[in-house]
């Protein structure tokens, strides 16, 4: 090939350079055209290494979204984690109905493994003896009781005394770590897979901080004594050749809570740990687990109480063939006295938000953040004890429905329904034990359901039974963005002329860059939103349903609504008998 000037007939104004080979012309435009798609290829990924974009720092924007996205990989997918526990739900919920002496209960909680994981061979894990401690664990847990020690021989009843009982609340910890479940997951891991080229540009080698990469046999080759997990060659690569991987608990966790012990197992700090539950759903290995209450709950419901259920709006969804009309027989079979929707407590929360928001922000708090997620809520005063004031008072909808509840029916004891974990740390708290008896989540519901064998397909579906005593906004709150939205909704019935601008954040980890910005006066004379779990409500780590598909059907539950804002609720009259 030879470069020479193309023929002379060509008018002197044009006059081109080409290559000549085989016989054949190319000219430098046609070369250019050619070669453009690469070259930009190349310019946008130098472009993102040159001004950081995508690149994590101590915590990133990037590294709160791959947070986000992982807190909701599995969710909504009936997995064989999801499997086991269901199972387990189910027979504690089936011997808490049918069982009445302590020495049953003993020989039960030694045969429940054995049902559960029957036969004589593995299925999930490297031992079905190994199998079967795990659900051990897992009945204790779900029946509020303790981890046993791994360095003691402890029976599996052991303390079972102290929860046949209608009136115990939750011990700490709530999540707890099966330690011979964990995987122990490498906690953050940056390797080349086989997918390297062995490009000749290898921009990996160039943007490495650390001079972490080199070429071996042709491929790039990670130093891990050198690598600091900074991201810049997984996003540079153009092959997406560079993986990173993090401990599925631990990316999930928003509060950096998670390590691991001296056998590189899972462990929670439990001085971080807000309890949002977020590690539990994301643990592909089941070994993350919740305390509950299952167990004390039939206990009062055999013993007569009069148990009153009250729902949070987030159920939309999570049971397949469930209408708001036929949810309160479905209760009555399990044998709830009544059952009321905390949505009405949504819209009293929103007043009394609305009202504090007016008052204080800006004359004595710079901003506001709302107050109805208690794992935002706690992180956000654990984190930014000098902005705790700035966090509402506002009781939340589930204290204040309960409230509303046993001023009505002073004996009744009320058990809380929802999709949060956190809830049950909330209800644990000496300020709401007296309003709120017992926590359950969905998933745990299901469990009592399929326990009691409740067909939804042949449930009455009577209008008469459907909820009809809360807001359209009072039911958004099940959403991210709802409570917020609500709130705006209801100051401006209050104050048509009164301007509130909102920021809002899901997950842990973007709620604490929120509470960065605003404790750095970025958001002064907002109201913030924090929601604990991405998504929001409907995404809490004790539902079942998928997320997406679930606000579709949460934004239908809300046009279905008589009312529209929370003022019209009408029972703000009783907001200052509830304030005590």
């Amino acid at each position: 090939a030879c470069i020479r000037p193309c023929e002379p007939e060509m008018p002197p104004r044009r006059k081109r350079y080409c290559i000549h080979s085989a016989g054949k012309s190319l000219d430098f435009t046609e070369i250019f055209l050619f070669l453009l798609p690469a070259l930009l290829q190349k310019v946008w990924i130098f472009g993102k290494i040159l001004t950081g974009a995508g690149v994590p720092a101590d915590t990133s924007l990037l590294e709160q979204t791959e947070q986000n996205k992982g807190a909701i990989t599995m969710r909504g997918i009936y997995t064989p984690v999801t499997d086991i526990r269901r199972k387990v739900f189910t027979e504690v919920a089936r011997m808490a109905y049918e069982v009445n002496e302590l020495s049953d209960y003993e020989k039960l909680m030694r045969e429940l493994p054995f049902k559960i994981i029957p036969g004589e061979e593995k299925s999930l894990r490297s031992s079905i003896f190994l199998e079967r401690a795990i659900i051990s664990e897992r009945v204790r847990l779900a029946m509020g009781m303790s981890l046993r020690p791994l360095d003691e021989s402890v029976p599996a009843s052991e303390g079972l005394e102290h929860s046949v009982i209608a009136d115990k609340y939750y011990e700490p910890p709530l999540i707890n770590i099966i330690k011979f479940a964990c995987n122990a997951c490498p906690e953050k891991v940056i390797k080349v897979t086989a997918m390297c080229q062995g490009c000749l540009a290898h921009p990996c080698q160039e943007v490495c901080p650390k001079h972490a990469i080199s070429f071996r046999n042709g491929k790039s080759h990670i130093d891990q004594s050198l690598c600091v997990k900074c991201g810049r060659c997984v996003n540079s690569c153009p092959y997406s050749a560079i993986v990173k991987t993090e401990r599925p608990c631990a990316a999930a966790c928003g509060m950096g809570a998670i390590h691991s012990d001296e056998h590189g197992r899972a462990e929670i700090d439990y001085d971080k740990c807000v309890s949002c539950g977020m590690c539990l759903v994301n643990c592909p290995f089941g070994a993350i687990v919740d305390k509950g209450q299952i167990f004390q709950l039939i206990q009062s419901i055999k013993r007569g109480d009069e148990v009153v259920a009250i729902v949070a709006p987030a159920f939309i969804n999570q049971f397949p063939g469930m209408t708001p009309s036929k949810l309160k027989e479905a209760m009555r079979q399990l044998g709830f006295a009544d059952v009321a929707e905390v949505a009405i407590g949504a819209d009293l929360c929103t007043i009394d938000e609305a009202k504090d928001f007016m008052e204080e922000v800006p004359a004595k708090i710079p901003f506001m953040g709302t107050s109805c997620c208690p794992a935002w809520s706690v992180m956000a005063k654990k984190l930014f004890p000098q902005q705790a004031e700035c966090i509402s008072m506002a009781m939340t909808p589930m204290v204040l429905t309960a409230r509303l509840i046993k001023k009505e029916k002073p004996n009744a004891r009320i058990c809380f329904i929802g999709p949060c974990a956190a809830k049950k740390l909330e209800a644990s708290r000496r300020s709401v034990r007296s309003e709120v008896d017992f926590v359950l989540t969905f998933e745990e519901l299901m469990g009592l359901f399929e326990a009691k064998a409740v067909n939804f397909a042949d449930l009455p579906d009577n209008p008469e039974d459907a909820f009809n005593s809360a807001s359209a906004d009072a039911r958004g709150f099940a959403a991210s963005g709802g409570v917020a939205q609500a709130v705006v909704n209801a100051i401006k019935k209050m104050d048509p002329d009164r301007e509130v601008k909102v920021m809002s954040a899901q997950g842990l980890a973007d709620c604490k860059k929120m509470m960065m910005m605003a404790k750095a006066g970025k958001y002064n004379g907002y109201l913030l939103e924090g929601m604990a779990c991405p998504g929001g409500c409907i995404a809490g780590a004790g539902t079942l349903a998928d997320p997406a598909k679930s606000v579709a059907m949460l934004n239908k539950y809300k046009n279905e609504a008589t009312m529209k804002v929370a003022t019209e609720t009408p029972y703000q009259d009783s907001l200052d008998l509830l304030h005590y």
